[in-house]
């Protein structure tokens, strides 16, 4: 059995549809770069610009003739598009989509294709054949060895609410990873082949601040400076106003945090 992902667009979006790729490959599922080919079909949105908006509702619409010829195939849509209050248009709009999931949810689309017998017996099969645990995150067959860098989300959403952004109301309040949970998806990706590591967030330099007195991003990179088989570390997109010393000298005292910041000008100030 195959599955094929499409997505649209930014580094986020991207990584979202790895995990996902990683749950269904756990079930024991190749992926094939085409979706006529795919018995599971993933499509990540984005509706940051017009565009890809766009471009996201005409793809669903090539796959109603898809659909129609081959009922059994699982046709699921995820992202900014459908949003964390779910799109109850897009839904109607759109009903030869069987699973709708929030920006950065894999559950839903696991648990459908778990009612159905021949997907359960065969992750059954492959989770023992692997000795899969829950939590491990496993690259698709074509990146296992080839991938060199790999995003890691460790903020997801934004509790900013600026008035030009609509991010905070489709992937919902900033909450951050687990430091532990983090470390453990940048160790199962070295051990994979991956070299380069970049830590994701809307605003990635307040990972941590939703903690009580947890750590902070210098703290997680000391971490995943520690990790054997990664050899640089990046973290985007980062904001002025949470740009502390300690994050500043922790960035460029370990060797393996490269040489480069990223800072949206809009955060900049006349004066």
């Amino acid at each position: 059995m195959k599955y094929h992902l499409h997505v649209f667009g930014c580094q986020m979006n991207e990584a979202d549809a790895q995990r996902v790729g990683s749950e269904l490959e756990k079930i024991g599922l190749t992926y094939t770069d085409h979706a006529r080919d795919a018995d599971v079909i993933v499509l990540d949105t984005c509706v940051v610009r017009q565009s890809a908006e766009d471009k996201a509702y005409s793809y669903l619409t090539t796959l109603k003739p898809l659909k129609q010829q081959r009922p059994e195939t699982i046709v699921s849509v995820m992202g900014c598009m459908v949003g964390v209050k779910g799109n109850a248009a897009l839904k109607k709009q759109f009903p030869w989509v069987d699973v709708f999931m929030a920006p950065s949810e894999t559950a839903p689309l696991v648990n459908f294709m778990r009612q159905r017998e021949a997907f359960a017996l065969l992750e059954q099969e492959t989770r023992h054949r692997f000795a899969i645990q829950d939590g491990d995150l496993i690259l698709p067959s074509h990146e296992r060895g080839n991938l060199v860098a790999a995003h890691v989300p460790i903020v997801y959403g934004c509790s900013h609410a600026c008035t030009f952004c609509i991010i905070p109301f489709r992937r919902g309040v900033e909450r951050s990873r687990p430091i532990g949970d983090i470390a453990r998806e940048v160790r199962s990706l070295a051990e994979q082949g991956v070299k380069e590591i970049t830590l994701l967030g809307q605003i990635v330099d307040r990972y941590g601040k939703d903690f009580d007195a947890g750590p902070d991003l210098s703290d997680l990179l000391r971490v995943i400076n520690g990790i054997d088989g990664i050899a640089r570390i990046r973290f985007l997109t980062s904001h002025p106003n949470w740009m502390t010393d300690k994050l500043l000298d922790t960035a460029a005292e370990l060797p393996k945090v490269c040489e480069h910041i990223e800072v949206p000008v809009q955060a900049g100030h006349d004066e």
